[in-house]
């Protein structure tokens, strides 16, 4: 998006300035429109489906007060911030207020080519810092952009500074990934994340009966962050100061959150009888005269102010805990609403996805001084609340961001590699080689690994770059000679170690992934983990390639072929996975060649308008390199990088050929194997190579009109004129390559892992799913048949 100006922008929150009466109008404008746009959206734009448009009035409105402060007294242009998903509408009317988005847009949410339902970076037409949609994941990623900018300062410069605030829903830290973020050891250092918690104790259902402020500051406490609560407004806090004060106060504390939420649908006087508890669950206690003494003395209108008076609506108590903000640690703010504040649905335990009727529009507009006939009314021209908006638009301005750099990435090393090699070891040697032979492009790599670097074949390249931290720490094992992994952290390092939370590598590394758009500095990030637990990262790594994040994820090792570890370490559907997700290259390579011209390739993808993202699948058994046939001519070997690069190459052609065997990854072994059987039994076999099945299945789609997906590899690889019966075999599910015996419209046989694994030999192994030599031979001979 934009990148921050370097300016020395106050913070208003610091020296209390403000004028709240102008604060309250652009409060309520902000309410008016955000629940406006969400009623255009479901009752007033046409809908001849009739399908749900959805919306959520009740959830923005919990946000409006804290979004109104944070943006109208407190942001600077160098700072960040993640919206919780169900405040889109209020991101929205904020920017449209500020001169960041068109009126014409404002009818338009959750439309085609409109505004988006949740915000998103790279699809709204008005500034999104982050995207967020996924419960949980956008409440992390500043966390990891935290991390990304600082990064980017300490190799290239031109990130700047600023805070990164988050703002969640309480319900969002139900999810796991909130607390592997959490408790990653880097985050305490992390000054400038801000988590703002809009603590209205509700979900999608209910009021959350034992959702325990207490309880989550104390593990937020523990975690080395600074935790501020702002719980009740100046109104209350001025009855708590009155005789019996202190007795209410109680009362109100011990309250589990269902009966204090039924105080907000309660009128006065049934209101005055529950807070001295003579009605509702708790009978007469020994304060109920002191209650009942001071709500004596407060008026009906005062009465029904205050007890929704929450620190999450009072401007004041925001401004108060803004400024209280500690930069040398993070800092998580508890600020308790009304979900629903300010709305007739307000409090109520299934208000989540509720619609204001229109008589209570228009009486919302004229509670807040708005015309519902005209909804889309700026502030007039010079008036206060105006010249606020034109204030925050330009302390809030930024400098758009250069040009990415750019960083050309070798094709080819040029060298041939002979000998016995995994594609997990080439993985590290390819990455040192590219320090050598292309150092510019070398030092935009970062690796990131959740606390399996050794294992996963990185040990040479960490050796050789470092491990980054912020500061440069001492390595106490340094003079120790039986150290092999020499742990150097330093601001200079392109390793970045993480726990052992695999959601927190796919965040991080799909925030590095962003800095080409962020602050024109493109890095070249590559997370590695094993390969099972892909599955646990993708929903994360998904959405971050859908924020504009672009990376390579690297599963090693993979499949079956993992034998002793048994069934909890063998992936099954990972190729599909390969195949399936957008914006994504899926490679899995045979050979240490074959790796090294995907990954390069992989890595002249990222950090540009146009990229994307890749995953390698890799496997840690030793494959004869010679098996490879690489050509010695020039042109010869270019032509089977590119058939790599695309997807597939033929690697033995038969004269006479009965039946083609597609294999990919570990099992071409196995497939040369049986071919060379099959020849010696009169049966021709052609052996194809397979790199990439995604690529493959998007020629044929292309081919067919259906995508502009380059068709040239099909005719290449697969020429018709040798059209045979096809076996296809892999280390994974067999649907994934079961498409290509539609190429040609052949007979076909599709091998692979269908069943959970079994610890063993890999001959044991492969024989017992059937993807061994025999297994492949008799799939042919049955086809040759």
């Amino acid at each position: 998006m934009n990148q921050t100006a370097d300016l020395p922008a106050s913070r208003a929150a610091a020296d209390g300035s403000g004028d709240l009466d102008v604060l309250r109008e652009i409060e309520r404008r902000v309410l008016w429109l955000s629940t406006a746009m969400i009623d255009h959206a479901n009752r007033v734009r046409p809908n001849p489906t009739g399908l749900k448009v959805g919306g959520h009035q009740a959830s923005s409105a919990s946000m409006v007060s804290i979004m109104t402060s944070l943006w109208f007294e407190s942001l600077t242009a160098a700072d960040r911030v993640s919206v919780k998903p169900h405040a889109s509408p209020v991101l929205h009317a904020v920017n449209y207020l500020l001169g960041e988005l068109d009126r014409s847009y404002l009818t338009t949410l959750r439309e085609f080519g409109g505004l988006q339902s949740y915000p998103s970076r790279t699809k709204d037409p008005d500034p999104a810092d982050y995207s967020t949609g996924s419960v949980g994941i956008g409440a992390t990623a500043p966390i990891w952009g935290a991390l990304a900018r600082r990064y980017v300062e300490a190799h290239f410069g031109g990130a700047g500074t600023g805070r990164q605030y988050s703002l969640l829903g309480d319900a969002e830290l139900d999810e796991g990934a909130c607390w592997e973020a959490v408790l990653d050891p880097q985050v305490a250092e992390l000054g400038e994340v801000v988590w703002v918690v809009d603590f209205n104790r509700q979900s999608l259902d209910r009021v959350v009966p034992n959702m325990g402020g207490t309880r989550l500051q104390g593990m937020f406490a523990a975690a080395g962050w600074q935790v501020i609560t702002v719980k009740y407004g100046r109104l209350l806090e001025d009855l708590f100061a009155r005789p019996g004060g202190e007795a209410l106060r109680a009362r109100i504390d011990l309250m589990s959150n269902p009966e204090y939420q039924r105080l907000l649908r309660c009128d006065p006087g049934e209101l005055r009888a529950r807070l001295t508890g003579a009605a509702g669950t708790r009978g007469p206690g020994p304060d109920t005269g002191a209650i009942a003494a001071l709500l004596d003395g407060v008026d009906d209108a005062t009465l029904h102010a205050a007890v929704r008076n929450l620190g999450g609506h009072d401007l004041l108590a925001l401004r108060q805990a803004f400024a209280e903000i500690d930069d040398t640690r993070p800092t998580v703010i508890f600020a308790y609403t009304v979900k629903g504040h300010g709305l007739a649905s307000e409090g109520h335990p299934q208000n989540h996805s509720s619609l204001l009727t229109a008589g209570q529009l228009r009486e919302l507009a004229e509670r807040v001084g708005a015309d519902p006939d005209r909804p889309w009314e700026q502030f007039p021209e010079g008036s206060p609340a105006a010249r606020r908006c034109a204030e925050t638009a330009l302390r809030l301005r930024r400098t758009p961001p250069p040009a990415a750099e750019d960083h050309e990435v070798p094709a080819d090393f040029g060298r041939t590699p002979h000998g016995t090699a995994t594609t997990q070891a080439a993985l590290g040697r390819t990455l040192f080689d590219l320090t050598r032979q292309a150092p510019a492009v070398g030092a935009r790599v970062v690796t990131v690994s959740p606390d399996v670097t050794s294992s996963t074949n990185l040990g040479g390249w960490l050796n050789k770059v470092g491990v980054w931290a912020t500061s440069e720490r001492h390595n106490w094992f340094d003079d120790d000679a039986e150290t092999i992994l020499h742990w150097r952290e330093r601001p200079t390092g392109q390793h970045i170690e993480l726990g052992i939370a695999e959601t927190n590598l796919v965040g991080l590394i799909g925030e590095l992934g962003a800095t080409w758009s962020r602050w024109g500095r493109p890095l070249l990030p590559i997370g590695v983990l094993y390969d099972p637990f892909v599955e646990r990262a993708l929903e994360p790594w998904s959405f971050g390639i859908y924020a504009g994040g672009q990376s390579i994820l690297v599963g090693t090792p993979s499949g079956v072929t993992l034998g002793p570890e048994g069934g909890a370490h063998q992936s099954i559907k990972t190729p599909s996975i390969g195949i399936e997700q957008p914006g994504c290259v899926a490679y899995e390579p045979a050979f240490a060649l074959d790796l090294e011209w995907c990954l390069l390739a992989a890595l002249g993808r990222l950090g540009r308008p146009d990229g994307r993202s890749a995953y390698l699948r890799l496997s840690t058994r030793p494959v004869d390199q010679t098996l490879a046939n690489v050509p010695a001519d020039p042109a010869a070997r270019e032509l089977r990088r590119r058939q790599a690069v695309a997807g597939a190459y033929p690697l033995r052609r038969h004269e006479r050929p009965a039946v083609t065997i597609a294999a990919m990854g570990a099992l071409l072994t196995e497939a040369l194997a049986a071919a060379d059987r099959l020849d010696a039994l009169g049966i021709g076999a052609d052996v194809v190579c397979l790199t990439s099945p995604g690529l493959l299945f998007q020629a044929v789609r292309g081919r067919g009109g259906h995508g502009d997906a380059p068709t040239w590899i099909l005719d290449s690889v697969f020429p018709a004129h040798r059209a045979r019966p096809i076996v296809t075999v892999l280390d994974g599910h067999p649907h994934a390559l079961a498409f290509l015996a539609g190429i040609h419209q052949v007979p076909g046989t599709h091998l692979g892992v269908t069943r959970f694994g079994q610890s063993g030999g890999i001959e044991d192994v492969y024989r017992y799913h059937g993807i061994d030599t025999d297994g492949i031979v008799a799939a042919a001979l049955d086809l040759a048949d």
